[in-house]
């Protein structure tokens, strides 16, 4: 009998798993992949250079030993995030509290979407509970209820817009919340009413997988405790909206009032580049940008694409060089200016002269010419926040592969470009700069990239 049910059992195995492969190895086959360039973005083909000073240290900071490394391809944007493209951002942020506070509101009032002509338009998409699947009944039962906060990982009702216009209100619940995000009247000025900014929070989950690993070597062990690896993991509540007033405080006893009111709010400067965003709300926004890709990509059904981030500062100068290995600004050459005369960056020529490059403050994101890597302003108009962190050491034991000094406990990140307001020395492609993570200034903005899911076409020739 037992031989019976062994030679049953075998082929079940043999007809359910080796109907199709005959029993060869042929792998778990997926949807074809096809690299998509990102929207704004250019492909960086990676390769090594030496990075550092290997030309004169003429301030002899002695913070950046030459070295070769390598750097494998990367995309990265072809311009500084520009304010039109932050502005989305804060906008979907803003979208995002106004319709969780909504919900929450509809829920405490037991209101359904059911309630068409008030507040309960925008309840909880899982509100009425007999549309909703086993899964998400699972859900909601043993997650979501569970929580100290009673709402939290709801989802929210994008379906529905928002009603901002004071005269479209529905109902007098709606009018309480909306009321709750604007600043009191007595803080309006010139009678408009003004979002309270500090509520633009944006939150999300981050895991240091660096730190992890580092654990794991310690413990000489594969696998952590769950206790361990949960402290990797953490939740962040970043207040996103740019600091203005930085026009006003990097600059003291000095008029700097038109950029404090307009600079990141008027058209006229939609297409110049952020300023006034710290390193925090730099990577909050890298995050977001990930999220908001990946969204789309489920909706279609499509692969979800792999995270945007802060460049490494040896990816930074690596693009930056534009495949010129000894060059000493993005442009190859030694000088400043062309055959004509003209300046070839913005930043603080001469004696301090800065409207001598034909700009005082920043310029639009894509003045001046670009590097043969076709990547705009890598010298001058804003400095750019990288993902290291700053060591004047670093050069000498960081890995000649891919090379990145990241630790969460050091808040001072490496600022790579150099701006508007500094001289030419912070313009080569080879001077380091650091600025702490929480700060921020009316020079710096950043620009992110995203990694080359496999390697391009090997050319043989």
């Amino acid at each position: 009998m037992k031989k019976i049910v062994l030679i049953l059992i075998t082929a079940l195995v043999v007809f359910s798993c080796g109907k199709r492969n005959k029993g060869e190895l042929i792998g778990v086959k997926q949807k074809k992949w096809f690299p998509e360039k990102p929207f704004g973005m250019t492909l960086i083909e990676g390769g090594s250079y030496i990075m550092g000073k290997s030309d004169e240290d003429v301030a002899q900071l002695q913070n950046a030993q030459a070295r070769t490394v390598t750097v494998p391809s990367f995309y990265m944007d072809e311009t500084e995030i520009t304010n039109s493209e932050y502005r989305q951002f804060v906008n979907w942020v803003k979208d995002s509290v106004a319709l969780s506070l909504l919900a929450r509101k509809a829920a405490e009032e037991e209101l359904t979407p059911d309630n068409k002509d008030g507040i309960g338009r925008w309840a909880f998409q899982d509100a009425d509970t007999s549309k909703l699947s086993e899964y998400q009944k699972y859900m909601r039962e043993n997650y979501y209820d569970l929580n100290d906060d009673p709402y939290a990982g709801r989802p929210i009702n994008w379906d529905e817009d928002i009603e901002w216009g004071t005269e479209d209100y529905p109902d007098q619940l709606y009018s309480e919340v909306m009321d709750s995000i604007y600043l009191p009247p007595e803080y309006w000025f010139d009678g408009d009413m003004k979002i309270d900014v500090q509520k633009l929070v944006y939150s999300y989950v981050t895991f240091d997988a660096e730190a992890a690993a580092r654990e794991t070597k310690r413990r000489r062990t594969k696998y952590l405790p769950d206790s361990i690896h949960r402290s990797f993991i953490d939740t962040l509540n970043v207040p996103i909206y740019p600091d203005t007033t930085v026009w006003i405080k990097d600059f003291m006893y000095s008029y700097n009032e038109p950029m404090h009111n307009d600079y990141f709010s008027h058209p006229a400067f939609q297409d110049y580049p952020v300023v006034g965003v710290s390193w925090e709300q730099a990577m909050a926004f890298c995050s977001w940008r990930t999220h908001h890709k990946n969204n789309y990509q489920r909706s279609k059904g499509k692969p979800t694409v792999n995270k945007f981030r802060l460049p490494s500062e040896a990816e930074w100068e690596y693009a930056a060089r534009g495949g010129i290995p000894s060059g000493t600004y993005p442009w190859g050459g030694p000088y400043l200016m062309n055959d004509r005369g003209c300046f070839l960056a913005n930043f603080k020529p001469l004696r301090g002269d800065y409207a001598v490059d034909q700009a005082v403050y920043t310029v639009e994101a894509k003045s001046y010419l670009p590097n043969d890597f076709n990547l705009y302003n890598m010298a001058g108009n804003v400095s750019e926040w990288t993902n290291s962190s700053y060591d004047t050491g670093a050069y000498e034991y960081v890995s000649s592969l891919n090379p990145n000094m990241s630790l969460a406990e050091e808040n001072r990140k490496v600022v790579r470009g150099g701006s508007w307001k500094d001289v030419a020395y912070f313009l080569r492609v080879s001077s380091r700069d650091f600025e702490y993570a929480d700060t921020s200034r009316s020079y710096i903005g950043f620009r992110t990239v995203q990694d080359y899911l496999g390697t391009p076409k090997v050319k043989i020739r």
